[in-house]
C-alpha cells in the first residue's frame, strides 16, 4: 500500500473519533474523562535536553498490542485505513478495550511518527483511552510488535487541543526519529455534538526487547 502522509488524514482522525453518548446518559460531567493539566504540556527548548536518550529506529513491523501501565491500557492494535470517501476508519466503537494505527503510515518504532488512536468511550462506558489525559510525562508505552520485538517509548507532553485550533503539523508532522502519537478525544464536552477536541501524548523511542 502506497504511504500517505499523516497530515492527509488529520482532520478526519478527529472527526471519527468524536463520542460522547454514555455521558449524555450517565449524567453529563460527572463522568467525564480526566483531562491533561498545563504541568503535562510540551516542555521548553532548555527542559527538553533532559528528556531520555532516544532508542536506534528499528525495522517496520506491524504492531501487535499497546500497554500503558500507568492508565491500565492493554489492548490490541488493529490497521487502519482509509473509507471511500478518503477519511480514517476508526476501531469498532462496541469493543471498548481495542485501539488502532494507521497502516499507511509509520509503523511504531521505524523512524517517523506513528500514529495510535482510540476511542474514551462509547454509549455504554469507557473504552481503551478513557483515562489517556491523566497519563503524565516520563511514563511508559510499550508496544508489541510482529516481529517480537516490543518498542518502549517515554512520554514527552500530554496536551488537550479544541478542534478548531488543532496543531495538525505538531501532532502528525515528519520526525527525524521514532516518535509516536496516540490520540483520543477529549476537551469540553457538549450534549449532541460530543466532544470539542482531543488528547494527544507526544512520545519517543527510549529502548527495544528482543
Amino acid at each position: 500500500m502506497r504511504r500517505l502522509t499523516n497530515l492527509a488524514i488529520a482532520v478526519a482522525t478527529l472527526a471519527a473519533l468524536l463520542s460522547g453518548a454514555w455521558l449524555v446518559r450517565g449524567g453529563g460531567d460527572t463522568n467525564a474523562p480526566p483531562q491533561p493539566s498545563a504541568a503535562q504540556a510540551a516542555r521548553t527548548p532548555v527542559q527538553q535536553s533532559a528528556r531520555p536518550e532516544s532508542a536506534p529506529a528499528l525495522p517496520a513491523s506491524p504492531p501487535l498490542r499497546i500497554r500503558i501501565p500507568a492508565i491500565r491500557v492493554n489492548a490490541p492494535l488493529m490497521g487502519l485505513g482509509l473509507t471511500p470517501t478518503g477519511s480514517l476508519d476508526v476501531p469498532p466503537a462496541e469493543r471498548e478495550n481495542l485501539a488502532g494505527w494507521y497502516e499507511a503510515g509509520t509503523a511504531p518504532g521505524e523512524t517517523g511518527t506513528a500514529i495510535v488512536a482510540g476511542h474514551v468511550d462509547n454509549a455504554d462506558g469507557p473504552s481503551v483511552f478513557y483515562r489517556l489525559g491523566a497519563l503524565r510525562k516520563g511514563g511508559a508505552i510499550d508496544v508489541e510488535r510482529r516481529d517480537g520485538t516490543v518498542a518502549r517509548f517515554t512520554v514527552d507532553a500530554v496536551e488537550v487541543y479544541k478542534s478548531a485550533n488543532f496543531p495538525d503539523e505538531k501532532v502528525y508532522g515528519a520526525a527525524s526519529r521514532p516518535e509516536l502519537r496516540v490520540i483520543t478525544c477529549g476537551g469540553g464536552y457538549t450534549p449532541g455534538r460530543g466532544y470539542e477536541g482531543n488528547v494527544v501524548v507526544f512520545a519517543h523511542l527510549t529502548g527495544s526487547n528482543p
